[in-house]
């Protein structure tokens, strides 16, 4: 079902440019204000330029972020600092990293993959999106006309292809090989043997791809698609724009980790969350872990381990700013049944995100949806200690403590057609931006 088809990737050049940390970033919608600033600092050929370039206060319809990366793109490539591949190659990427004490290597493959309206079934999302961001992204795009970064799909591995993949590449040396920031060691091999291709289009012909990071990303690639068949009379089926940049990972690499999207709210009271945990005992077991100056460290290790023990019950974790206590919630038996029994499928009734997002924002909070589809009241972490911080700091009222979810539940949800809230999954690591670009001119 799934078309996956080589590209003429464009790429750092390795003669203008030495460490491909200074020049790769994480994708766009992960990097904070300060972050940003950093990678503009690092190198005046940050892919940052590209994919998030900077605001002025000067920005016009013709001269923003927008119409800036276009011009830095072809300046790059008109300067040999990027460089197109000549022949078609797949790319076989490589991340080790370490997690929870032991080190681990994922692997993913790089390609062009035919884009496919949802409800064909080929390719599937398990999450919604934010209209704001997806308009923002086609702007992008249609100043570009390139993938800066690849979207991060999964595939089930039935037949074994990742193990032929690390055969075809077997004793090369990566084309790319740097550890950044994290201390994650990135690789990258070039596999330019047709019968490799021929191989790899034939098994993933039978496949659905799953949309695990980047559904903004693929969203904007069906809108581009659309508008330029609107407005481009030679579009046709030929046209590079058919496509789009995909990172493909085996669902069981074992080194596929999901972290948790935990909630941060904005513009909610004290009296707010007052009114809100007495509401809330009523659907939920409530235990508190008050802690003092002293005793934090110890009172925190206690809370997130209870958090996690509760694997065969939803439990979601609360701490507010100037609340010397964190609270547990425990979710009473039989309630997300009781309540949305009739518009839930049993799928997404029994997601941790699902209970915190229906019952505990819209229900209890009394959020719509449209303050649930502001950017600027809700933020995400995928650490309890991030959450904690920006909650002492005061940037956010209220942090939410998630447990992750499961790889087979993003994986029944999307084959059954199903939606989770937005940000359900932090698939770690992310895949780079700019290691490997898609133009999408002809």
């Amino acid at each position: 079902m799934a078309t996956v088809l080589p590209l003429k990737g464009i790429l750092y050049n390795p003669e203008k440019i030495t460490d491909s940390a200074d020049v790769t970033a994480p994708p766009y919608d992960v990097i904070t204000p300060e972050a940003q600033a950093a990678f503009y600092e690092r190198h005046p050929y940050n892919v940052i330029r590209l994919i998030l370039g900077r605001s002025e206060a000067t920005d016009t319809a013709l001269d923003n972020p927008h119409t800036r990366s276009g011009i830095f793109f072809r300046q790059w490539m008109s300067e040999g600092v990027l460089k197109q591949d000549e022949q078609p190659a797949l790319y076989l990427k490589a991340i080790t990293y370490a997690h929870e004490e032991r080190t681990i290597t994922r692997y993913g493959l790089i390609a062009r993959v035919g884009l496919e309206p949802f409800d064909k079934r080929i390719i599937l999302p398990h999450e919604k999106t934010f209209s704001k961001v997806r308009s923002e992204r086609l702007q992008l795009m249609k100043a570009t006309h390139c993938n800066y970064c690849p979207i991060f799909s999964l595939y089930p591995d039935d037949g074994g292809m990742l193990a032929s993949l690390e055969a075809a590449v077997d004793k090369s040396a990566p084309i790319v090989d740097f550890t950044d920031d994290q201390g994650h060691r990135h690789q990258l091999w070039r596999i330019l043997d047709p019968a490799v291709h021929r191989q790899v289009a034939a098994t993933m012909q039978d496949k659905r791809l799953f949309i695990a990071d980047g559904h903004h990303r693929y969203e904007t690639a069906l809108n581009f698609r659309t508008h330029l068949k609107e407005t481009d009379p030679s579009f046709s089926d030929r046209h590079p724009a058919n496509h789009v940049l995909m990172y493909l990972c085996s669902m069981s690499d074992p080194g596929l980790v999901i972290l948790p999207a935990h909630r941060l709210l904005k513009a909610v009271s004290v009296d707010d969350l007052q009114q809100a945990m007495a509401t809330i005992r009523t659907y939920f077991e409530v235990a508190e872990h008050p802690f003092t100056a002293d005793d934090r460290p110890q009172v925190e290790q206690t809370f997130l381990a209870a958090l996690g023990d509760g694997e065969s019950r939803q439990r979601i974790g609360v701490y507010a700013h100037r609340s010397p206590t964190f609270y547990l919630l425990t979710l009473k038996a039989g309630v997300m049944d009781q309540l949305f029994s009739n518009e839930l499928d049993a799928s997404l009734r029994h997601l941790d995100v699902t209970v915190l997002t229906r019952l505990v924002f819209m229900k209890v909070l009394g959020f719509d949806q449209v303050r649930l589809d502001n950017e600027q009241l809700i933020g995400y972490a995928s650490t309890a200690d991030h959450a904690f911080q920006s909650i002492d700091a005061g940037t956010y009222d209220v942090a939410f403590i998630l447990n992750p979810t499961h790889i087979e539940q993003v994986q029944e949800v999307a084959q059954k057609g199903l939606i989770m809230p937005r940000k359900s999954t932090y698939f770690y690591p992310k895949v780079k931006s700019g290691l490997v670009m898609n133009t999408l001119k002809e």
